[in-house]
């Protein structure tokens, strides 16, 4: 049995009085100290996606509408809200993409990390207080016994988001959602943090989920990759073979559009057009109006999941026919 399992999610937002579907049969699974990319253009469902498993949908217009959302033998949407809060924060984690919007400007960070520790676990404030100064050093914060009383304001990007990642491991989760979290740093200060994770997982045995746009950092990251398209997993394999044998052309426009540094090409590709809205209504595959072998098939049938070769899957009319 996998740690988490998602399957057949579906997810809606409730608009104008009625509800609009945003996340459509997603499925996916991840064993313990496996990475899950998951990846995709803004609007496709990859953070709400995330934000169901952890079961922060509450209180807003968003809400699921079906499947089923399991986390170590337990089904998550079920649970009451005591036995999920519970969870969040303790045996599940999550690391938000702006740190400067997740963390309290008024509250110094320690404060912010031994409040997480001392909800889910019993220990006195200075005890929490060693564990939090112990977090610092674990994701390389400089000084850390220091540090510990400076406000968000008074650290740079990458030392807030090496917080988050400290306060998300606080309790030492089985699974760690990341959405995007290298997405406002410079690349230097990326690769920093996605080395501390992979060293973080290889020391702690925690799961990730690890949400991008970023195809080149999904390939260096992850074990497998599940690639989202307006709300569906168009594509689905372990890395190396969806990187070596793409089969849906979606995931091919994603590939064109790295650049590469000894590529001699004036110009970088680019999927023409842009994610449709909720209030656009289409028929067929959502990605029909953007692809180079779109038929009158495409446009009028919703291409169901196949098994392009084993273990890996795709939605797709033409698999494999992807476009030069």
């Amino acid at each position: 049995m996998a740690l988490l399992e998602v399957q057949d999610l579906e997810i809606a937002v409730r608009t104008k009085g009625k509800l609009l579907p945003v996340v459509q049969g997603v499925s996916f699974d991840v064993d313990d100290n496996e990475t899950l990319g998951i990846v995709g253009e803004s609007g496709c469902g990859k953070s709400l996606t995330a934000l169901a498993i952890m079961g922060l949908l509450g209180g807003t217009t968003v809400r699921i509408t079906g499947g089923n959302i399991r986390f170590d033998g337990m089904d998550l949407l079920t649970l009451s809200d005591g036995e999920r809060r519970s969870i969040m924060g303790n045996r599940m984690a999550m690391i938000f993409q702006e740190p400067m919007t997740s963390l309290n400007p008024v509250y110094r960070i320690g404060d912010q990390i031994i409040e997480n520790i001392r909800q889910h676990q019993k220990m006195t404030n200075a005890q929490a207080r060693d564990r939090a100064v112990e977090l610092l050093s674990l994701v390389r914060i400089p000084n850390p016994s220091e540090r510990v009383d400076s406000f968000p304001h008074q650290m740079s990007g990458g030392q807030r988001q090496r917080v988050m990642i400290a306060m998300a491991l606080s309790c030492d989760p089985k699974l760690l959602i990341a959405d995007e979290p290298t997405t406002a740093l410079d690349v230097t200060v990326q690769k920093e943090v996605l080395d501390l994770m992979a060293d973080l997982q290889t020391r702690m045995g925690t799961a990730i989920v690890l949400i991008s746009h970023d195809l080149g950092v999904i390939s260096e990251t992850c074990d497998k990759v599940a690639v989202m398209y307006r709300g569906r997993v168009v594509e689905a394999a372990a890395t190396e073979n969806l990187f070596t044998e793409l089969a849906h052309p979606y995931t091919r426009g994603l590939l064109n559009s790295i650049p590469v540094v000894d590529s001699d090409v004036d110009w970088l590709e680019a999927i023409p057009g842009r994610v449709p809205t909720l209030e656009e209504e289409l028929t067929g595959c959502a990605f029909h109006p953007r692809c180079a072998l779109v038929t009158k098939l495409c446009a009028t049938t919703v291409p169901q999941e196949i098994e392009y070769k084993p273990g890996h899957s795709v939605r797709c009319h033409f698999s494999g026919k992807v476009a030069p």
